[in-house]
């Protein structure tokens, strides 16, 4: 089928948003829409349509779909924050481990990075010398006047601070199991329970990263929850749903207070909530009770 639909005008967007039974200012609808892409602000749309029809349901206003969407950003930015430090953590004890095992340039030889195919190894070592020959950080540039007539390759602990976070998940993956299960345990969590929730955080902070929708999303990949058996606060009072945001805002409370107890990043969370009560919890994934749960006590 052929794509016909034309391009249309903010005043187009606005009216054709008012036919379908939005409640706005037209003139504010208009301004809003120049700032944040039609498109886009579908996605707070279409939980306020009739599935039947393209229309809104009666009584949806413009303001309360706004509310969702600045909500939105500031879930993401609270998300971003959290996977930062818990992604500096997980670059310090990766590298640490890897180049007490292997040494500063062992990154390079694929014997120490087995579950990485020729190829994938072949790529990512490219990827990493692209990074740095790009690079205007001073410690590189350093590095390469110094020692780049005998090194084509940065160390591990200056290569890990210019590689992105997809490439240290690929790192992790590559590295045999004994030193991903050390690593793991660092986090007094089961090695493939972790690895999943590495994949999952770096396809939720590509979400943030671009700017996408997080608070209704279902989750693309679904991180594992540990064991009933040997971790019970994962699943009390009930087992906790592994396809919305909330397991994600689990894992970086757990995350969090494994890394650094002392912070107030759930705290900074519950009043982004409580400035937005009449924003769906169950959307989230959240279960009736959430802060009674041992992780978030």
């Amino acid at each position: 089928m052929k794509y016909i639909k034309p391009p249309l005008t903010f005043e187009q967007q606005a009216d054709l948003l008012l036919s379908r039974g939005l409640i706005a200012d037209r003139s504010l609808l208009i301004s809003c829409l120049s700032t944040v892409n039609y498109y886009r602000l579908s996605g707070y749309l279409y939980p306020f349509r009739n599935r039947s029809d393209d229309l809104f349901k009666p009584g949806t206003t413009f303001g309360l779909v706004w509310r969702h969407y600045c909500f939105d950003r500031r879930l993401r930015l609270i998300v971003m924050g959290a996977i930062e430090k818990t992604e500096i953590a997980l670059r310090t004890s990766i590298i640490y481990f890897f180049a007490h095992a292997n040494g500063p340039f062992g990154h390079v030889d694929r014997k120490n990075l087995q579950n990485l195919s020729g190829d994938g190894h072949e790529e990512w070592l490219k990827r990493l010398n692209v990074e740095a020959n790009r690079s205007k950080e001073a410690f590189v540039t350093h590095f390469q006047r110094k020692y780049g007539d005998s090194q084509s390759h940065l160390p591990l602990w200056m290569a890990a601070e210019i590689m992105s976070f997809g490439a240290l998940l690929t790192l992790f993956n590559g590295m045999n199991d004994s030193l991903q299960k050390i690593v793991a345990a660092e986090y007094r969590i089961p090695d493939k329970v972790f690895k999943s929730w590495f994949i999952s955080l770096n396809a939720v902070r590509n979400i943030c990263a671009h700017h996408g929708r997080l608070w209704n999303r279902e989750l693309g990949y679904k991180p594992l929850l540990p064991s009933e058996r040997k971790y019970p606060e994962w699943h009390t009072p009930v087992t906790i749903s592994n396809n919305r945001v909330f397991v994600i805002l689990t894992i970086l409370k757990y995350m969090i207070t494994v890394i650094s107890p002392e912070c107030l990043w759930s705290e900074r969370l519950t009043e982004l909530l409580d400035e937005y009560p009449e924003i769906s919890r169950s959307s989230m994934g959240f279960p009736v009770d959430w802060n009674t749960y041992p992780i978030w006590k």
